[in-house]
């Protein structure tokens, strides 16, 4: 009698076992998957932060015709820091190109290389002095003059992220789609100016019961790249919308992770001219995930 009522009863032992080990499992693989996801964005908010992150950039100067004198003078076109020479020089601007003079008494280096005078648009080259980097910048027609300091007060007086809190629902598994064309669309940045963006495909995903569709761009990474706006933005998020990376698509999928979604540098850094998504990648959803708007104020 006894054996008998203890054989009945393993079947019922062994289910409590195997569900509570498939338990164990699930606690052990989330908690592997929060850690990774707070490892993505420990790292992201300290790449931010570093001496080349976009916290840095320090000003943005926009370019007239002629000559722009620059120097921490407050008689210049371009003000720099006190920490730069009085009177540095001029950015002349000329029928689409860009020349830099500096002053001779002024040590100012491009590439390492002592200089006084170089074409600096379009050759994208980066100035260097007193610790401060200088570069010409285009959005749409317009050209500036974009500066980089690691003594910048956007840096020094940084807040810290704010994130929803992880929630696996939110990475899912999509489509990739290949454009058998590259679809070019006229669109704008943050301030207003022209912008093209160039999609090469696109991805298709269910989410809380519905299909949705990203345009992406193809970075040199090889992954994907997104920015997308939603129903949180201008509420929980950042009004302009967010990025999202990807891995490569492996066998025609894709998966994303909208927790490791993030803000584009203008959430930040007024000196910054970030695209705006496009309406295809307006998605008309609550994406309660990844990050949330930047608290200026605290």
């Amino acid at each position: 009698m006894w054996r008998t009522r203890t054989c009945s009863a393993l079947p019922t032992i062994l289910s409590v076992v195997v569900v509570a080990a498939v338990c164990v499992a699930a606690a052990a693989q989330n908690a592997n998957y929060s850690a990774s996801v707070n490892k993505w964005r420990a790292e992201y908010e300290a790449d931010l932060k570093s001496d080349h992150g976009w916290l840095t950039i320090a000003g943005l100067f926009w370019l007239h015709e002629g000559e722009n004198r620059f120097g921490s003078s407050a008689v210049n076109d371009i003000i720099l820091p006190q920490s730069a020479p009085p009177d540095v020089g001029s950015f002349d601007y000329h029928d689409g190109k860009v020349l830099v003079r500096v002053n001779p008494a002024v040590s100012a280096t491009i590439a390492g290389a002592p200089v006084t005078r170089a074409e600096v648009w379009p050759s994208g080259s980066r100035i260097e002095i007193a610790g401060i980097a200088l570069w010409v910048h285009s959005s749409g027609d317009r050209l500036a003059v974009r500066m980089q300091d690691k003594n910048s007060p956007l840096r020094a007086n940084f807040s810290g992220l704010h994130w929803y809190p992880i929630n696996e629902s939110y990475r899912v598994t999509a489509r990739y789609v290949s454009l058998a064309e590259p679809k070019t669309i006229d669109s704008q940045n943050v301030l207003g100016d022209p912008l093209k963006l160039r999609f090469l495909g696109y991805v298709a995903f269910t989410l809380h019961g519905q299909e949705y569709r990203l345009l992406t761009e193809s970075p040199a990474s090889g992954g994907l790249s997104f920015v997308f706006r939603d129903l949180t933005a201008g509420k929980e998020t950042y009004p302009a919308g967010r990025f999202l990376d990807t891995e490569p698509p492996k066998d025609g999928e894709v998966v994303l992770d909208f927790n490791e979604a993030y803000n584009p540098p203008c959430a930040y850094n007024p000196y910054t001219t970030c695209p705006v998504p496009p309406p295809e990648n307006r998605l008309n959803v609550r994406i309660e995930a990844g990050e949330m708007a930047y608290r200026h104020d605290h």
